[in-house]
């Protein structure tokens, strides 16, 4: 699976506003935007193993394009618009107008994401635009590897109690007193 975003204005524009941690003040060649007459974005990032994700920062557009509010959903692959209206998300942030510098971190409740495996991030409004714009997206957590292997376990149908014999006990349970 890739990141995949609904009602953006430009198809896998969101791939583009992640990036390392050291490029997040550069100039994106297309920032990730809505459509012109909806400020709402719905961004899907599927991890290939476990996250405890610790924060998140966000850098909007200028000119009052950023966005205003996040809303965080787990280990949700399934979610569109309606859906995230109707539920409650695991957490919700007030984002700030002025983020440019990407200084301003969001951190999350640990506790409630400590074993992430799909982050679905809601962008509503914006601080007086018609369009949303992001320009980088950051995470910030540890991540570790997905074990997906098979077990291998050992039972018994019907136990045979000459398999298993135990001192001073005699056969059907009754103590051997010597």
């Amino acid at each position: 699976m890739t990141v995949r975003c609904l009602n953006e204005d430009a198809e896998g524009s969101c791939r583009n506003v992640f990036r390392p941690w050291e490029a997040r003040t550069q100039p994106v060649a297309q920032p990730l935007r809505s459509d012109p007459d909806d400020e709402e974005l719905l961004l899907t990032v599927p991890f290939d193993g476990a996250v405890k994700l610790k924060a998140v920062c966000v850098i909007g557009g200028g000119e009052g394009r950023a966005p205003a509010k996040m809303r965080l959903f787990i280990n949700r692959d399934d979610l569109d618009f309606s859906a995230a209206h109707a539920m409650a998300p695991v957490q919700e942030f007030e984002l700030q107008q002025d983020n440019a510098s990407g200084t301003v971190e969001y951190p999350t409740q640990v506790a409630k994401f400590g074993s992430v495996h799909t982050l679905t991030l809601h962008f509503q409004g914006t601080f007086g635009s018609d369009q949303s714009e992001i320009t980088f997206i950051g995470l910030k957590g540890d991540f570790s590897e997905r074990n997906r292997r098979a077990v291998e376990a050992v039972y018994e149908l019907r136990p045979v109690p000459e398999d298993h014999k135990v001192p001073g006990m005699k056969q059907g349970g009754h103590f051997d007193v010597a």
